[in-house]
């Protein structure tokens, strides 16, 4: 049990989820920042000067705020603004998580194409053998 955890830890795997976990949730916030604070104000401008995050539909007629979250106090509402801004939010790490895995495949296929190009060192058994009988020929 514990080689198996030991070949387990030494391949890498735990340490590159966390690792990817974590710079997963810092890079969440970064495209959450440009989205929100970015891409909406301009997509806004183009609009008419449109504020995303504050279109909703009330489903109640208790409300009757201005303001996304006042109405979310008030009653049900349909947030589609909110929706709007995290499906922009997805594109978004979709297309850089493409691009990502894209030049991963790129790099990795230039590896291997570098590894099959380059012969292969013989093994040392067989360089062993090979310098016996060159020593041997020269006798």
């Amino acid at each position: 049990m514990l080689k198996e955890f030991q070949e387990f830890i030494s391949k890498g795997n735990v340490i590159d989820l966390a690792v990817g976990i974590i710079i997963g949730g810092a890079f969440t916030l970064i495209v959450n920042s440009l989205v929100g604070d970015i891409v909406m104000p301009i997509v806004g401008a183009v609009f008419g000067g449109f504020d995303f995050s504050n279109y909703f539909l009330p489903l109640s007629s208790k409300v009757t705020a201005d303001t996304l979250v006042e109405a979310k106090k008030q009653g049900a509402v349909f947030a589609y603004g909110a929706f709007l801004t995290v499906l922009i939010n997805f594109l978004i790490l979709a297309w850089i998580i493409f691009l990502m895995v894209k030049g991963v495949n790129t790099m990795r296929r230039k590896l291997v194409a570098e590894k099959a190009a380059a012969p292969a060192a013989p093994a040392p058994e067989i360089a062993l053998l090979t310098e016996i009988r060159d020593l041997l020929a020269k006798k």
